[in-house]
Order: C-alpha cells, then structure tokens, then sequence
C-alpha cells in the first residue's frame, strides 16, 4: 500500500511553483500513478476552463472546486493530488489533505506561503507545519537580479487576495521591497 504524504511547494510569485508541482505529478505518471489537480474557481488569470498553467506556459488539465470539500469526493482511483495555488483555499484545504494523506495519497500543494506585505497567506503555514515535506523556491528579484523571497504588489490593493499577472505584482529581495 501506498504511504501517504503531503508535500508543500512555496515561495513568491514567478518562482516556479507551478512547474514544479508539474515536474512532481509527471514523475508520478511515469511511475503509472494516477494524478489529478485541482484548483480553485476564482483563479481565472490565464485559463477560464479547466486548466492550470504556468508562467512559463506549461499546462494541465484541472478539476476546478468552489471549495475545497468537493476534492474529497473526486480523488476515486487517484494515486496523487495536486492543488494549484493553495493560498486561496480556506483553512478547510489543511485537514481535507490531512486526510487524503491518510487515504495513502500523495498530495502536493503549491501557493503563496506570504501575501506582497510579508504576512503568513491563508492556510499555507498550517499545510506548511503538517506536511512531510516543504520545498521553498526562489524566484529572481526584479530590481537588483538577486534571489527574491518576496511578492510585490506595485498596484494598490484593498485585501490580500487580488487575483493578478506581471502588471499587478514582481519578485523581489528583502532589500527591493522597501524601494
């Protein structure tokens, strides 16, 4: 039987989070493991249908859920779950991958562990302080080419959810975000 686990891939926005979560569900398919990603309805930024896709314009079809309760009854013959962008799932998303974990799946979430003002987003930390494994990436800062650690948000913005591309946010060091 399948041991079960949950593996987090975070980091700032443009880091290759996607892809990575990509590459991971790929190697699960060599492997002739069943794979299935979800995401969220509200993340429309380059697909309306069901696709996720990566900066780097990679894609894969996805199951899109209002919530994060619907994965639990869509994971039948599943070996692997991937969730995109796991920031904008409620807190729920933790203890619905707690417990696919505890079916023998694998997941692996991918999302902002940070919002653009360097605040804990959403339920990241918490999948973060249960996972088997977390894997913080590094993006390039858009100011000085260092390695950036942080979103910035070069538009005013009302909460910390503002759905949005290369326009809205950039990659960038500690030291660029105060620029």
């Amino acid at each position: 039987m399948q041991t079960g686990r949950i593996e987090v891939i975070a980091g700032p926005m443009f880091s290759g989070k996607t892809s990575e979560m990509f590459r991971r569900v790929r190697r699960a398919e060599i492997a002739k493991k069943k794979f299935r990603i979800f995401k969220i309805d509200f993340d429309n930024r380059f697909d309306e249908g069901a696709k996720v896709l990566s900066h780097d314009g990679a894609e894969e079809n996805a199951v899109v859920v209002k919530k994060a309760e619907e994965i639990l009854d869509l994971v039948e013959g599943v070996d692997v779950v991937g969730v995109d962008e796991g920031q904008f799932f409620g807190p729920e998303i933790v203890q619905i991958c707690e417990e696919l974990a505890d079916r023998g799946l694998r997941v692996i979430v991918a999302g902002l562990d940070a919002t653009s003002e360097r605040k804990p987003f959403g339920p990241m930390p918490q999948l973060m302080a249960v996972a088997e494994s977390v894997c913080k990436i590094k993006a390039v800062c858009m100011v000085c080419g260092q390695d950036a650690t942080h979103t910035y948000c070069k538009t005013h913005k009302e909460d910390d959810v503002l759905v949005g591309e290369k326009d809205e946010y950039e990659a960038r060091c500690r030291s660029c975000c105060s620029k």
